[in-house]
């Protein structure tokens, strides 16, 4: 999706150069905007606001947009958002003031464009010529669910077919045909001759999809396609581009060790506790000024203490005071004791329902992002009762603590509500693969994708 954003970035650019050339002629326009000592502060505020609607009207989920029409419209509701965000600018700061009639046009300029590139991206990503042939080397359950995952995701990858490694994992189809895993005739080779099957089937990338290696494995075989120009992939970092998570269940210490990832330098940390600091002074700073009206409306619509405060785990594993606005009855887990909250949880009040889906329970913690017991993103703390318990039945449960919890998360965009030992595990994907692949690229998606959940109110119990 990289190129697809940036080559928006300068149709962006091209549609705004072009509409004031437009309006103003090529003259008068070259005049007044090279002559504009913040010139290159408004093209940048105008580039970002574009993305950030395009962004907010989902343009670049290519899983919705899978017809014209779809995009179309995304589009066109990107570049009124776009407008109304731009004319607030202008009316705040003089010093950004673009025109309304340019302001139009290069809106519609950028539909235009965005429009035809995004048609041509969509249809070269739909063409099986542009997208990489996978060879998944092994015939078992781990091999059957890659091929699915490779078949199904038509946009990156197409399935070549399976190749044999060794007889045991041969579907014997004559005294066994229960015991099929895979389509029979999807099996183009075998690991003897895996060069030949490759490059015959025109084959990008091998994934690696055996259950069991040890003595089976065609070390030299792997290798010639390697030195060949195939990409070489095991089953669970295939696992981990296609889905965004991490395979769990197929992942031994040896991966985390060997795996490229996991590795935060000191210039890093401090540059995202510097954004931390500034992101949540400025996010006070907005929002003081409304604590009391909701202090009062929580002391009107229930008895209790307007703030709520709770023991959560931290970066490794140090407990700390997490605070929220309640929204559950005071003495909610008096004689439950710790549990999870439900949908329709009927200890949440009137007005805590509607604090939980805007989200604004969360405003407190901004102090604990600012005393540095949290960071802006990160995973979502968990209490010390359920950390317990989910560190004896869920395997590197423990691994998610190595950094500091998080205001939003990637399992936060990506996942509902969890309440239950499997959404505990299927989060522990999203969070492992976030801190295996953090970087300021990631935490700005993250933080895009936690304003369409706050909007669109996705996900809160």
């Amino acid at each position: 999706m990289a190129i697809l954003v940036l080559v928006d970035i300068l149709l962006i650019i091209l549609a705004f150069f072009s509409a004031a050339f437009v309006r103003l002629g090529y003259a008068e326009a070259s005049h007044v905007l090279f002559n504009e000592h913040n010139f290159l502060i408004l093209l940048t505020a105008f580039v970002s606001i574009v993305l950030f609607s395009s962004h907010l009207m989902e343009v670049y989920d290519l899983d919705k947009n899978v017809r014209k029409r779809e995009i179309f419209v995304n589009m066109l509701l990107a570049s009124v958002s776009s407008f109304a965000l731009l004319m607030i600018i202008n009316h705040l700061a003089a010093d950004l003031y673009v025109g309304r009639g340019i302001l139009l046009i290069s809106l519609l300029l950028v539909v235009v464009y965005q429009f035809c590139w995004h048609s041509v991206y969509m249809t070269g990503m739909h063409n099986s010529r542009f997208s990489k042939r996978v060879l998944v080397l092994g015939t078992g359950p781990l091999a059957a669910r890659i091929g699915e995952m490779a078949s199904s995701n038509k946009r990156n990858y197409t399935l070549a077919g399976y190749a044999l490694c060794g007889n045991s994992e041969l579907p014997t189809v004559a005294t066994e045909p229960a015991a099929l895993v895979i389509p029979h005739d999807m099996v183009i080779g075998n690991s003897c001759d895996l060069l030949a099957t490759a490059q015959r089937s025109l084959v990008d990338a091998i994934v690696v999809a055996l259950s069991e290696k040890r003595g089976i494995f065609p070390i030299r075989e792997v290798l010639d396609c390697k030195l060949n120009g195939m990409y070489v992939l095991d089953a669970p970092t295939f696992y981990e581009i296609v889905n965004g998570k991490l395979m769990l269940e197929s992942i031994n210490p040896s991966w985390f060790i060997y795996s490229s990832g996991f590795h935060r330098t000191s210039i890093f940390n401090m540059c995202k506790r510097v954004i931390d600091i500034l992101l949540s002074t400025m996010g006070l700073i907005l929002t003081l000024p409304f604590f009391p009206l909701i202090a009062l409306a929580i002391k009107f619509d229930s008895p209790g203490p307007v703030f709520f405060s709770q023991l959560r785990v931290g970066c490794k594993e140090k407990p700390f005071m997490l605070y929220k606005f309640r929204t559950m009855c005071s003495d909610a887990e008096a004689q439950t004791g710790a549990v999870w909250a439900a949908k329709n949880d009927s200890r949440v009040t009137r007005l805590g329902k509607f604090l939980r889906n805007s989200r604004i329970d969360e405003l407190p913690q901004l102090f604990n992002v600012l005393r540095g017991d949290m960071s802006f993103v990160g995973p979502r703390p968990e209490r010390p009762e359920f950390v317990e318990k989910l560190k004896e039945v869920i395997p590197y449960y423990s691994k998610r603590h190595f950094i500091k919890p998080g205001l939003t998360g990637w399992a936060q965009v990506k996942y509902s509500y969890g309440s239950t030992i499997e959404d505990a595990i299927e989060k522990l994907r999203y969070d492992l693969y976030y801190i295996k692949n953090i970087c300021p690229f990631l935490d700005t998606l993250i933080f895009l994708e936690t304003i369409k959940v706050v909007l669109f109110g996705r996900g809160a119990r």
